[in-house]
């Protein structure tokens, strides 16, 4: 009884570390955004409002 108790605690302490350390590992993660391409209509008048 007392082998599978040492056991038992063994295994939530590793499940509870790996849980930890993937979780600091997310929050460094740097998330990135992709800029909005502008659709050739506004890229046109833009071009067209800095001829004039």
């Amino acid at each position: 009884m007392k082998v599978i108790f040492i056991i038992c605690i063994i295994i939530v302490i590793v499940v509870l570390l790996l849980s930890v350390l993937t979780t600091s590992k997310a929050y460094q993660y740097k998330h990135t955004i992709d800029p909005i391409k502008k659709s050739d209509d506004e890229e046109n008048k833009e071009q067209s409002d800095h001829k004039n």
